[in-house]
């Protein structure tokens, strides 16, 4: 198995083949680092205001950083994701889930023994589902994991603030940092498209090590507030909260003790609904 700590070959070239954060955890959490814990922090404060069970799902568990705090918090927690690279840092460098490989679009986990309280669908995991159809697969999948009064949690990018707004749209957004002693730069730029309802990223990756550039491609759904209290409430859902802010990727962060807003304007939205007693 290729070693996931590291991005270069032995000649330090960038891979072209490979997704760099997917095929590299570490790389992926020194980009994107949350040492104060603030998405599993937030999703804990969810999980206690609306009084969820202690057995939790964290679907799209990335490098098991959230899932390790819940855990941490006394929660039953089972880790999935489609990665093995990242399900193999999970289990190294955050102990304590159990971390299975399961995609998100449509999963088929043995839950006769052991339904879930809570589904966590954290850092815009969601918005994978690009069509109805992977929607409808994701949704139907957690209404078989969870129990009756069960409660979905997620948080991701807000379709409706590309309405009629064009800040994130209208250049390119540069990122520099450091990992292993080389100088990394990413730049994104994103587009909307319409017809598929994507929001279309582009990434191109430069290294100060002379390694050649990679660009990468990736799309999210672009899904809409009153769009997602249908959906949910067609797969049996009752929305609980639907807000923009505060949380953990907003401006300013989540703190401990702040109330959901009242709007649902803002770049990111923050979603909880309860799986009916009966469906």
């Amino acid at each position: 198995m290729r070693d996931t700590n590291l991005l270069a070959s032995d000649t330090n070239l960038l891979p072209r083949d490979a997704n760099l954060l997917t095929d590299n955890p570490a790389l992926y959490e020194a980009r994107f680092p949350d040492s104060q814990q603030l998405a599993g922090r937030w999703a804990e404060d969810c999980l206690r205001r609306y009084g969820a069970g202690p057995r939790v799902l964290d679907i799209g568990c990335g490098t098991g950083r959230d899932a390790a705090h819940l855990h941490e918090a006394g929660r039953t927690v089972v880790g999935a994701d489609l990665s093995a690279a990242m399900l193999d840092h999970a289990r190294a460098h955050h102990p304590g889930p159990e971390y299975i490989r399961a995609g998100l679009r449509r999963f088929d986990l043995d839950l006769r023994q052991r339904p879930f309280n809570a589904v966590v669908c954290l850092d815009s995991a969601l918005l994978y589902c690009h069509t109805n159809d992977e929607l409808d697969g994701f949704l139907v999948s957690c209404q078989r994991a969870l129990s009756p009064g069960g409660l979905l949690i997620a948080e991701m990018r807000n379709g409706a603030f590309f309405l009629g707004r064009t800040e994130t749209l209208d250049g390119a957004s540069v990122n520099d940092f450091a990992w292993q002693g080389v100088s990394y730069r990413s730049t994104t730029t994103l587009r909307v498209d319409r017809a598929a309802q994507l929001l279309r990223r582009t990434r191109v990756w430069t290294a100060a090590d002379g390694s050649p550039p990679i660009e990468q491609h990736s799309a999210w759904r672009l899904l809409f507030p009153q769009e997602l209290r249908h959906v949910l409430a067609a797969h049996g859902f009752d929305m609980l909260a639907l807000y923009d802010g505060p949380g953990p990727r907003t401006e300013p962060p989540w703190r401990a003790g702040d109330p959901p807003a009242a709007t649902v304007d803002g770049d990111r939205l923050h979603l909880v609904a309860r799986l009916a007693e009966s469906t």
